[in-house]
């Protein structure tokens, strides 16, 4: 696959790290999407291809806590995505998951949405 695009770039480094990060039922597989206007977490369990947990910048609950000035395409949003998944995973008994950027670089909303996580109590 040759690398013409960022769309590209992103797609190459996606599939190499999801050779080595899986997600078990113990410890599910937080994986990030981001778009320019949203972000979107959810936790995974590859082992039964079931998602857990799913939170994003889109459902009325975590738009209740933005804000107006606050969108899912900053960084305030990406923390208020990464308490809300963190507390639902605790609240549904999961403590560790593995973390999965999908290919973005661990910079800005990414990294903003992880520290909340962990803030909230959650580890990786």
């Amino acid at each position: 696959m040759r690398v013409k695009t960022k769309q590209d770039r992103r797609r190459r480094i996606q599939f190499r790290s999801r050779t080595r990060v899986a997600g078990t039922a113990d410890r599910p597989r937080l994986a990030v999407f981001r778009s320019a206007q949203h972000i979107y977490a959810q936790a995974i369990d590859d082992a039964s291809s079931r998602t857990v947990v799913a939170a994003s910048s889109v459902e009325p609950t975590v738009k209740a806590l933005l804000g107006k000035a606050t969108s899912g395409g900053n960084v305030a949003g990406a923390k208020a995505v990464g308490k809300a998944v963190a507390e639902r995973l605790i609240a549904s008994g999961v403590k560790q998951v593995v973390f999965d950027r999908g290919g973005f670089l661990y910079h800005g909303r990414v990294r903003a949405m992880a520290e909340a996580a962990r803030e909230a109590g959650l580890k990786f």
